[in-house]
């Protein structure tokens, strides 16, 4: 295998494990409210949803191990690697909250998500399309449910609309991240593997500002500073927790299945 491809390898590997990684993390937060919602029916749509984005982790992972070549599936993937190795944004691994902090969360994840699965469904690679092609209704079913939420919470009481507000303005500095390309992301670019981020971040906030405007919430300031780290491996404190509750089975009884 030449330098060149070998490179080429590393990248793509590392693209494909910031894909799972947000799904990983988004599904395991989620999977914590299980018994937790609202109401009986929020409750069964967020643990859907959980699984929802763990059968794409799975598919993400899968073809994250075979692109590696180490021998390691997407259960050792998910399981076995630290903090500093998971490559997840920033935004999904901030606490669920009240269920207003839980949705907006959710709601700036699945419009980015959207929009980029639609740009994957054109992905130069065959197995990336593929995937973003099973996972685009699951995703489209999302945006529609986070959205609806959104404006129910924003234009709903003085307490949900408040409530709604102040999430919004507090998660608002971790959705710049999910645009924010590095070198990794630009070769992707390059090769035609994934969308440009301009088309996707005009997507994101055109999307935000309508469904904050039917749920009379004040849309922050694009230009706002924003936090970065997760997509190299630089995260939170948050994640080492959830990491301990998520992988603590497989780390205490190595090989352990079900």
């Amino acid at each position: 295998m030449s330098a060149a491809l070998n490179t080429n390898a590393t990248e793509k590997f590392t693209y494909l494990l910031r894909q799972a990684d947000n799904a990983l993390i988004l599904s395991q937060q989620l999977s914590q409210l299980c018994g937790k919602g609202p109401a009986l029916e929020e409750d069964m749509a967020l643990t859907n949803v959980a699984l929802d984005l763990l059968g794409q982790t799975r598919m993400w992972l899968g073809y994250a191990g075979e692109i590696e070549g180490a021998g390691r599936d997407e259960d050792q993937l998910a399981f076995l690697r630290d903090a500093h190795d998971m490559r997840c944004c920033l935004m999904v691994e901030q606490p669920n909250g009240n269920y207003a902090d839980t949705m907006v969360r959710q709601f700036y994840f699945d419009t980015w998500h959207y929009f980029l699965m639609r740009g994957l469904l054109k992905s130069s690679d065959e197995r990336i399309a593929q995937i973003a092609e099973k996972s685009i209704k699951e995703v489209t079913y999302h945006l529609r449910r986070s959205g609806d939420l959104i404006v129910r919470l924003g234009d709903g009481t003085p307490e949900s609309h408040a409530k709604t507000q102040a999430a919004v303005n507090a998660l608002w500095p971790y959705s710049g991240e999910m645009f924010n390309y590095d070198a990794l992301d630009l070769a992707m670019v390059e090769q035609g593997v994934a969308p440009a981020a301009e088309p996707l971040r005009a997507a994101f906030l055109e999307h935000v500002g309508e469904i904050f405007a039917e749920a009379t919430l004040s849309m922050p300031a694009p230009d706002a500073w924003m936090h970065k780290g997760g997509k190299v491996g630089r995260h939170t404190e948050h994640l080492g927790y959830i990491l301990a509750e998520m992988q603590f089975l497989q780390r205490a009884y190595p090989g352990a299945e079900w």
